[in-house]
């Protein structure tokens, strides 16, 4: 089970992690989380149908990972608009799009990452061996999410767009500066395709 989620019975996921992957992962998602923002203010209204339509930003954000994590909804397949009026029309659809569907989708996101770090705090006691977390299957879509997400981050800091460019990042000498993030990178995609197994039928 080192290293790689594998199904239980009864629905779920289950990892051992030892004390430094379990540090690393924790780290990871509270930096994500403060990079999404903090969530809606305490005192708030708490009535679901005003934040159902409470509307969220229409621009993109200028940082490349939310860039990343928050992309445009609309945007051409194949490349540049051909004209102006349509480079204005995508921008104009995008920003309505985001408007109402970002502040759900930062929720959701920041949720995911918060259920990372409440499992990996709820752990027994870790010693040199390690801890085996288990995950029911909400948490594990939840996992899946924040995995995704941290993945994602990591992955814009690199100024990786396609996975030949991630095949690139294993060529990488030890020397490289980025070579710590690679590997946290190329771990947590390992992480991440473990678990998928798990929730397949």
């Amino acid at each position: 089970m080192s290293g790689h989620f594998e199904t239980i019975p009864g629905g779920g996921a289950a990892v051992a992690l030892d004390e430094i992957e379990i540090s690393i992962i924790r780290s990871l998602a509270v930096q994500l989380l403060e990079l999404i923002g903090p969530g809606p203010a305490e005192g708030e209204s708490e009535d679901p149908l005003a934040e159902l339509f409470a509307e969220g930003p229409s621009e993109p954000p200028s940082d490349p990972v939310l860039k990343r994590l928050f992309p445009d909804a609309y945007g051409g397949p194949d490349g540049p608009p051909d004209t102006a009026k349509e480079a204005e029309e995508q921008r104009s659809s995008s920003a309505e799009f985001r408007r109402f569907t970002e502040n759900d989708l930062r929720s959701r996101k920041r949720d995911d990452a918060v259920a990372v770090v409440r499992s990996l705090d709820a752990l027994s006691p870790v010693g040199e061996e390690g801890a085996v977390l288990r995950l029911g299957p909400e948490e594990s879509r939840q996992w899946l999410g924040a995995l995704n997400d941290l993945r994602l981050a990591i992955g814009a800091r690199l100024e990786v767009r396609d996975e030949d460019e991630a095949d690139d990042l294993y060529r990488l000498p030890d020397s490289d500066s980025r070579k710590p993030m690679v590997m946290a990178y190329l771990w947590l995609g390992s992480l991440q395709e473990t678990l998928v197994g798990t929730l397949s039928p």
